[in-house]
């Protein structure tokens, strides 16, 4: 159809000749001809429109049936839509159906509320008879049974989690957990306490696999442990058995300086083992000394291995248990009754030590295979750790025997000088015999002059030079605390002798000439021990080594002792003068006494200044 109509074009219809002007109007006979045309072509469209309906008569047939049904639809739709809008637009009916969807919604709401209660008394009826029956279980010895329970009824409970918004009743609940974990805690406590005994006089284990308690048979030592482990109290279980192990065992083996063993034994019964028993066996000989700790060693790994075997059965996890339970206290038990009085006394057998070394090395090995302590922690190495460090050991125990000495010498000298020692000269005679007294002479190295000093003076720097030449001697960690031991010996002079003598340093005495002189004696000898050690010392102490910042601290001591010494002098001699009231009048007799009086003070004062030839220095 659409071919047909954009066929028709009203300029073909005419002559060509016509349409020469598009502007020229046209004739009457164009006009007629025009018409003419037209009617017969639109007969010609109308006959084929007419065939073209003919011929699709069956697809417009359908197509208004299809159209009268749709009609048909929606006239119906429009009733019903009609209908409808009629009930809406009725007000009884809309608050009809507002109030039951309300009442609907409150139903459903009261329904939700109501499942969730009856699920909250489901969940709480459940956990109480959970918790019934784990006393149940505990009467029938079912203890990893009750066990699990425990642990899986405190996660429903949130126990260690509690929220404040929980119903009251949780509150309950949660105290009948906590008194059900307290009842089979104190069973599995006394389970372990039936199943490991300890025999105090002989220093013996004896472990019962079956146990019974309170009506409670048949119960295995295994499951115990299980249990212990399942509620996560394994080392409270394991805690009072560690504390006896060590007390009745461990000590009594480590102390005995003899050969001590250890002897297992077991108990079978249908064929099951029933007891295990571990006896320590008494020394052939008690006198013989344990001296490199093989022996203390060996018995503690049997120990460890019956530990492993009769109590942890094998059990990886609680064997390191029991180990992180006792280890720090065996390892503090061996170093303080056998590795620290094992150190040597003298410097010399240091390397005797290395046999201990190895075995103690050898020893922690052994607990390490058996998961006793750990193969990664250097913290629980403390064994080896200290037994390499046995240097250090040797020289901390040095120093403080030196300081000791030190101090107790200095605090036992009485600072007096000998009465041999004269204003005229050299020690004199008595009943024929010249007086010994030159160990309190001594010369000033970088001075040419002599001075008396104390006896702990002269011991102090002997003392001094002794532990420098160990120095020279020494392995470089034994020599820097040597040097230092030197070091605090020589400031304990300044430390400890000051406030021994304060009282008698208020007065002009013999005590303030000693000290005098011991802290220029101590000055001058710093000065020199530079020169006379630095040489020998070994080459990481060389540059250590450093003693003349103490020389101008004793140097000091010295010139304020003497200048305090001095202004006392001053201020006694002229009270003395004073006290003559100028000389007058002497002819008479109460000022002839005063001015003598004066006169012998003053000679008194004098004469004790410059009393002996020594310390003359001291009183210049």
């Amino acid at each position: 159809m659409d071919a047909l109509f954009d066929a028709i074009n009203v300029r073909d219809l005419l002559s060509t000749g016509d349409l020469t002007d598009s502007t020229s109007p046209l004739s009457a006979p164009d006009l007629r001809l025009l018409i003419t045309r037209l009617e017969s072509y639109s007969l010609q469209i109308k006959s084929r429109v007419q065939s073209y309906l003919l011929s699709h008569h069956s697809d417009f047939s359908a197509l208004f049936s299809l159209c009268n049904d749709a009609v048909l639809q929606t006239n119906q739709i429009n009733e019903k839509v009609a209908d409808l809008m009629g009930l809406l637009s009725n007000p009884p009916v809309d608050v009809e159906i507002r109030a039951i969807v309300e009442e609907a919604s409150a139903k459903m709401r009261e329904v939700r509320v109501k499942r969730q209660l009856l699920e909250l008394v489901r969940a709480i009826v459940g956990i109480s008879d959970r918790l019934r029956d784990v006393r149940v279980a505990l009467k029938k010895g079912q203890l990893k049974f009750a066990a699990e329970e425990v642990r899986d009824l405190k996660k429903a409970l949130r126990i260690g989690d509690e929220d404040e918004k929980d119903p009251v009743v949780y509150g309950l609940l949660r105290k009948e957990w906590l008194d059900c974990f307290e009842e089979i805690q104190d069973v599995l406590v006394r389970f372990m306490e039936i199943a490991i005994r300890f025999e105090p006089n002989s220093g013996g284990i004896r472990v019962k696999y079956r146990l019974s308690m309170d009506g409670i048979a048949g119960v295995d030592f295994h499951t115990v442990l299980e249990a212990l482990e399942v509620i996560g109290i394994l080392d409270y279980g394991l805690a009072k058995v560690a504390d006896q192990m060590i007390k009745f065992v461990i000590t009594p083996a480590v102390n005995s300086r003899s050969s001590i063993s250890f002897v297992e034994d077991s108990e079978k019964v249908s064929g099951e083992t029933a007891e295990a028993v571990l006896k320590m066996v008494p020394p052939f000989n008690p006198k013989m000394e344990d001296v490199d700790g093989e022996n203390i060693y060996s018995g503690i790994i049997q120990v460890v291995k019956f530990i492993y075997e009769r109590i942890c059965f094998q059990n990886v996890s609680w064997n390191q248990v029991f180990g992180r339970l006792t280890w720090t206290r065996i390892s503090d038990l061996i170093i303080s009754s056998f590795l620290s009085k094992a150190v040597p006394e003298d410097a010399s057998k240091l390397a005797d030590f290395q046999k201990i070394i190895k075995v103690t090395s050898e020893f922690e090995n052994g607990l390490k295979e058996m998961k006793f302590i750990s193969a990664t922690d250097s913290t629980d190495q403390k064994l080896s750790n200290f037994a390499e460090n046995v240097e250090i050991h040797f020289a901390t125990r040095k120093k403080m025997e030196i300081l000791a000495k030190a101090r107790n010498l200095l605090l036992g000298c009485d600072f007096s000088i000998p009465q041999d020692y004269t204003s005229e000269g050299p020690p004199v005679k008595s009943a024929g015999l010249a007086v010994n007294s030159s160990e309190h002479v001594v010369d000033l190295l970088f001075l040419s002059e002599r001075c008396v000093v104390s006896k702990a003076a002269s011991q102090l720097m002997e003392l001094v030079h002794k532990t420098l030449q160990d120095v020279c001697l020494s392995s470089p960690r034994v020599a820097l605390e040597f040097y230092r031991a030197a070091r605090d010996a020589m400031l304990l002079y300044e430390a400890v002798i000051p406030v021994k003598l304060e009282r008698q340093l208020d007065g002009i005495n013999q005590v303030a000439v000693l000290m005098h002189n011991d802290c220029l004696y101590l000055s001058q000898e710093i000065l020199g021990l530079a020169f006379e050690y630095r040489s020998d010392f070994p080459n990481c102490i060389k540059e250590q080594a450093v003693f003349v910042d103490m020389a101008p601290r004793f140097h000091i001591m010295s010139e304020k002792i003497l200048h305090r010494q001095i202004q006392l002098v001053i201020f006694n001699l002229k009270e003395a003068i004073d006290g003559a009231d100028g000389f007058q009048n002497t002819h008479q007799i109460k000022q002839f006494e005063s001015a003598k009086f004066s006169i012998d003070q003053y000679v008194l004062y004098g004469s004790h200044c410059c009393c002996h030839p020594f310390t003359r220095k001291a009183h210049a």
